[in-house]
């Protein structure tokens, strides 16, 4: 409104600046809007450098700032078409009676707008309320954290409760605001009170809540992309903090490269990474030296670019890998990625959204000569559900998932090695990197996980029966199992 309004002002004496301004926002509007969340992190990130360390890149700010513009357009549409249609009489007559530029905004056309205004206002509280619950994969807390992390572990009641939650925010938020545009419209100024009051009051509550002072130091804030494993190595690791006495706060739904970009930035304090992403994402690099020599190239490059410390290795890889159901793969007589290359025309293969795009991918595809008559992306835990539907014919999956053995499904061999190896690897702030207890408390880490007690630590997430586990209990089951 900030915006929105005076522009509209501007745009009702200059049809130049309202033809550029309704066209910009109209633009805005074509991006979707977890694109354009997406794309102020880049930018936040260049900017950096001129306006210094202090300058925040992931969560509230770019959050702020992407929705802003996201409802710029109704409220500018509205303010300026309602300006358009005002009666020319009552204009005239403005100027009859000696109103100044000033006079006749405020006293004239303001109040004839109100109404249209409020209306544009509206529109834009629930387009914005729907569209913030994206940012929780830019690092800011949102009601689309339970929906996220519902959708990747199978838990229909959180997509359920942050569907409900945020319906119920955008119902309460267009029922104040119609008290609001009503009020306007029947110069009721009660009515107009009261819906804004109420309004500004939930802000005011929202805002005391969320800047209160903090208990102690800063907290550690750890980062996860946005699958199963990845949320419980980030409460592994969160419970080894707490129990150092370190705050702990989470970041998860983050993507590789926005995740890896806010470690080293220190917008984030932890991550878990793998080789093969930096080796190929990061570095740029499509050789293949082998799994030691890998490890060590990236340590060395993280700590010369960026002061980042590579804490160590887990104990377990989590590689990609093309997979299939064992009775498909017998039937069509596939058991490597060689015999795949031939039956491929006739086949279709699922992936992640981000496999696709990946220099993985495209090194694999080469090796091997693959072609495959479709390609179709889905959301990882829809990935396996795809396979075992007949939607896909081969999935990308992660070696260390659980879900390989409990569907019974061939992971199909890679004799050229296409595929780098994908060592788990913690990777610490350049901030925090001297923080010597924040190390030794995760230390006992490396080297301590084989990939069997990931693969049912993953799996006891990812079930739908009875016995599944949120990431926090998982976490703490793999900590006892491994006598941390």
């Amino acid at each position: 409104m900030a915006i929105a309004l005076p522009l509209a002002v501007w745009a009702s004496r200059s049809p130049a600046v309202a033809r550029i301004a309704l066209g910009f926002a109209s633009l805005v509007q074509t991006i979707p809007a977890l694109a354009l969340l997406a794309l102020f992190f880049p930018i936040l990130l260049s900017l950096r450098a001129v306006f210094g360390e202090g300058l925040p890149t992931l969560g509230f700010l770019p959050a702020l700032l992407a929705l802003a513009l996201y409802a710029l357009l109704p409220i500018l549409r509205n303010a300026v078409t309602a300006r358009e249609h005002m009666a020319p009489g009552v204009l005239e007559a403005a100027d009859g009676v000696g109103m100044t530029a000033w006079q006749k905004l405020r006293l004239v056309e303001a109040p004839l707008a109100a109404p249209y205004v409020m209306a544009g206002v509206r529109t834009a509280s629930v387009w914005t309320i729907g569209a913030a619950t994206l940012a929780t994969t830019i690092g800011q807390p949102s009601l689309g954290d339970p929906i996220f992390a519902g959708l990747q572990t199978q838990n229909w009641t959180l997509v359920l409760a942050g569907c409900i939650a945020s319906a119920a925010l955008a119902l309460v938020a267009d029922a104040l605001l119609g008290l609001v545009e009503r009020g306007f419209a029947r110069r009721r100024r009660w009515m107009v009170w009261t819906g804004a009051g109420l309004a500004l009051a939930g802000i005011g509550a929202a805002a005391l809540a969320w800047f209160e002072p903090g208990e102690g130091e800063e907290p550690v804030v750890i980062g996860a992309k946005s699958f199963s494993e990845q949320y419980v190595l980030a409460r592994l690791i969160g419970q080894r903090l707490e129990e150092a006495g370190y705050r702990v706060e989470y970041r998860d739904g983050l993507g590789s490269a926005a995740v890896h970009d806010a470690v080293t930035s220190g917008a984030i304090d932890i991550s878990i990474d793998y080789t093969g992403t930096l080796w190929t994402n990061e570095m740029g690099r499509t050789d293949n030296p082998g799994r030691e020599a890998i490890y060590r190239a990236i340590a060395a490059w993280e700590r010369e670019t960026s002061g980042t410390l590579v804490l160590g290795r887990l104990g377990f890889e989590n590689a990609y890998a093309l997979a299939m159901r064992a009775d498909r793969a017998a039937a069509l007589g596939v058991a490597s990625l060689a015999d795949l290359a031939r039956v491929a025309p006739r086949l279709v293969i699922g992936a992640d959204p981000e496999f696709f795009r990946r220099p993985e991918w495209r090194a694999v595809r080469d090796a091997y000569g693959l072609r495959f008559a479709r390609q179709r992306t889905f959301q990882p835990t829809f990935m396996y559900n795809a396979l075992q539907s007949g939607e896909a014919d081969v999935i990308s999956a992660y070696t260390s998932d659980g879900r390989i053995a409990a569907d019974r499904l061939v992971v199909l061999d890679d004799p050229k090695g296409a595929f780098p190896a994908y060592d788990a690897l913690v990777l610490v702030a350049p901030d925090r990197a001297d923080d010597a207890a924040l190390v030794a408390a995760l230390r006992p880490l490396v080297g301590a996980i084989d990939v069997e007690a990931m693969r049912r630590a993953n799996l006891a997430v990812d079930r739908t029966d009875a016995d599944k586990q949120s990431p926090a209990a998982a976490a703490r089951a793999l900590s006892a199992r491994l006598g941390l």
